[in-house]
């Protein structure tokens, strides 16, 4: 794999044409190929136009530096690539569960959410995919990142998650005399492909759908059903058809393989999964983002945070569950994405479910790939993220040792570069 990579170095765009400001020279002492998980030595790493233009190791062709390009030296570091969550909710924040967040006016969300995007960034995350928010907040998030207002992660949004009348993905916590209705529930299939089609035209570039009931609505159980299959196969059809991918909320084994059946390319929670659905699952190349690091801390910090009891229970009964599933999930070979619900737990902690991966199932190198590469492949975005190589982002998070015998070295990533620009560590600004 990254002798292809330095065959590729070979023949990249003359870097000598860019203005020396726009390049940057990236050392260190290793480098992994996450696609195989093979060591490289002495990695040189030159990006231009914040995108990496040839990349070598030890022994091999020198590369060709353009003059006064700035450097970026991490002696004793290992590099790989920036981590990528595919489940995050920038805008909430668990400090805040129940009736609590009634105490703000709307726009608190979006103001708070800008800290948020930037400790993620500052973790390691320089990309994740935002499955749902209000007034299509991770659109407006996205823009201000893109403009430099910001500083955040690269953010593939999904704005307003559609879902059932009186679903998890509606309004449920306010009687019927605030007369409160989430922007994009549907009860039909045309209703729904219309409700596809509205997200897209105002900035989604992903479809989220709740297939099922969930952890954290009222009045729902995750494991019931939501919508129907023709209704999943409409969202999942119009997605398409404009060029997106959908994401699946759903819990419950029969939703997870309605879903799967539906055509939807990644299923999130995936809580009750059965063998059944795991067979689907596998025999449609569909992902599965189990989020399994967030249950101690709903469950320590929930009731202090104003989560409501029924919220808890739900919790406590399906995460073990979950977790069990993801192991059997995991050694039957099933693709895996790293979907961790930021938001449900303080965003910056979003490495902490690595270790938890590790402990249910997966190797250190896989846990890492769910992260990067096979992230990547299902956000579509291969060819801009997810690895290290010529025509990627010079987007790089470095640890101190070895993450695929320690992958909590993740949690603490020494450096954290987006674009070839350093964002954390040292000389930063």
């Amino acid at each position: 794999m990254f002798s292809s990579l330095l065959a590729l170095a070979a023949v990249a765009a003359p870097v000598q044409e860019a203005p020396a400001s726009d390049s940057v020279v990236i050392t260190a002492d290793r480098l992994i190929d996450v696609s195989t998980g093979r060591v490289i030595d002495r990695p040189v790493i030159v990006a231009t136009g914040g995108r990496i233009v040839s990349i070598v190791g030890e022994g091999t062709s020198r590369p060709v530096i353009p003059a006064n390009a700035r450097r970026i030296d991490l002696p004793g570091k290992t590099l790989l690539p920036g981590l990528i969550d595919m489940h995050v909710h920038l805008t909430s924040n668990p400090k805040y569960g129940g009736y609590t967040g009634l105490q703000f006016t709307d726009s608190f969300w979006i103001a708070q959410g800008v800290g948020n995007a930037e400790r993620t960034l500052r973790a390691g995350f320089t990309t994740v995919r935002n499955v749902g928010s209000d007034g299509y907040a991770d659109v407006g998030m996205k823009q201000a990142i893109e403009e430099g207002w910001v500083v955040g992660p690269r953010i593939v949004p999904a704005a307003h998650a559609l879902g059932a009348t009186g679903g998890h993905c509606d309004e449920t916590f306010l009687p019927p005399s605030y007369n409160r209705k989430s922007v994009a529930v549907g009860d039909s299939p045309e209703e729904l492909r219309r409700r596809v089609r509205e997200q897209r035209k105002y900035g989604a570039e992903v479809i989220k759908a709740c297939a099922t009931g969930g952890v954290f609505s009222r009045n729902t159980e995750p494991g019931v059903q939501q919508l129907r299959l023709e209704e999943l196969k409409a969202i999942a059809d119009e997605a398409h058809f404009w060029k997106l991918k959908a994401a699946a909320h759903a819990h419950g084994a029969d939703g997870i393989r309605a879903a799967i059946e539906a055509g939807f390319d990644t299923i999130e929670h995936v809580s009750f999964i059965d063998d059944a659905g795991i067979r689907a699952a596998k025999a449609r190349g569909t992902f599965l983002g189990f989020d399994v690091y967030n249950t101690e801390y709903t469950l320590s910090e929930g009731e202090k945070n104003g989560v409501l009891p029924e919220n808890i229970e739900k919790e406590r009964r399906v995460g073990t569950i979950q977790r069990e599933n993801f192991r059997k999930a995991a050694q039957a070979g099933a693709r895996m994405i790293f979907s961790t619900d930021a938001g449900i737990y303080p965003h910056g902690d979003n490495a902490r479910q690595l270790a938890v991966m590790v402990r249910f199932g997966l190797t250190p190198l896989q846990a890492i790939q769910s992260a990067t590469v096979n992230a990547a492949e299902a956000l579509g975005r291969s060819g801009d993220v997810g690895t290290l190589a010529v025509g990627r982002y010079a987007d790089i998070v470095a640890v101190e040792g070895d993450p695929l015998s320690d992958v909590r070295l993740l949690e603490r990533p020494a450096a954290v570069i987006k674009g070839g620009e350093l964002i954390v560590g040292e000389g930063a600004r």
